[in-house]
């Protein structure tokens, strides 16, 4: 198998739903530029009675992927990471025996739990594919749940498919009957606990989390004050529903100068405690924050500093 994908390399990923017609140009010929992550949905995004042509449009992008990676075609630029998000389990393992995954790189996992986590295993332990569980059901509400499953999966031969876990925004605010705010981030409701707890829970645990959509597509202000948020928890890339959130997305993910500077000084100091810029820096314990910031800067680059 190639490398795991760095967390970085996610970005903005793109949601779509399998049953759009232009997905083989957008991987192929960049017609989304700078897209670095797309899910192809045949979940939430697609109803009941499109599946049928949902699943047959999903094959001739796969072979078009793979004829495309069999003849090196690739319009010369950077092919994004490409998941597919099955509806469940019966369908992951339908597609995994009757289309060619090959041009792939892994599947989201819906509404992943304890329970299903062998049943997933099954279908994918013999592929290529690597995986982005969804943290979106009801046990997610539940502390010692989430305890018990990143404990499992810490010690699971899984763990090594696993890119990122993703924190399913919508549906957990289903769960509790709501619908975010036009005014207010998630952070400001009850999704503000749910983010802190899993971030504490998993992150502790040495897994990448991935941030919830913002679906309010045009106003783009709330989306960077959520960014913001996204960033200062240690989440690491998000949800995207439109192509305008992209740029957003991915401006906000690059790294200060300033956090740049000082994560350099962190790894590279001899002292033990010194003071840098105003605050206090300690090697022992901020060594895994700056590795997180290099590593971020690698793939976002470092964003100029005021005039």
């Amino acid at each position: 198998m190639k490398p795991i994908p760095s967390p970085h390399q996610l970005g903005a990923t793109l949601y779509m739903p399998a049953t759009r017609q232009d997905i083989t140009e957008i991987v192929l010929q960049n017609k989304i530029p700078d897209l670095r992550s797309l899910v192809i949905c045949l979940e939430d995004a697609v109803s009941e009675q499109d599946i049928p042509v949902a699943i047959e449009n999903l094959q001739g992008i796969m072979q078009s992927l793979a004829q495309a990676d069999r003849f090196s075609v690739n319009s010369g630029h950077h092919r994004p990471l490409v998941f597919i998000r099955p509806r469940h389990e019966m369908m992951a393992e339908y597609l995994v025996a009757n289309v060619d995954l090959s041009a792939i790189d892994g599947l989201v996992l819906p509404k992943f739990t304890q329970a299903s986590l062998a049943g997933w295993w099954d279908i994918i332990g013999s592929t290529h594919l690597y995986i982005m569980p969804t943290l979106e059901s009801e046990e997610v509400f539940d502390v010692q749940k989430m305890n018990q499953l990143a404990d499992m999966l810490k010690k699971h031969p899984c763990k090594e498919r696993i890119i990122a876990l993703r924190i399913g925004g919508n549906d957990l605010m289903n769960v509790m009957s709501l619908r975010r705010s036009r005014h207010f981030t998630l952070y400001d409701g009850p999704m503000g606990y749910i983010i802190k707890m899993l971030v504490a829970v998993f992150a502790a645990r040495g897994f990448a989390l991935t941030a919830p959509v913002c679906e309010h597509i045009d106003d783009l202000r709330l989306l960077e004050k959520e960014l913001a948020l996204d960033i200062a928890h240690g989440l690491v890339g998000k949800t995207a529903i439109h192509p305008r959130q992209i740029k957003c997305i991915q401006q906000a993910l690059r790294v200060s100068a300033h956090d740049y500077t000082e994560a350099l000084s962190i790894l590279n100091s001899s002292q033990a405690v010194f003071k840098s810029q105003g605050m206090m820096c300690e090697p022992a314990t901020h060594q895994r924050w700056a590795m997180n910031v290099l590593e971020r800067a690698v793939h976002y680059g470092i964003e100029p500093e005021a005039a």
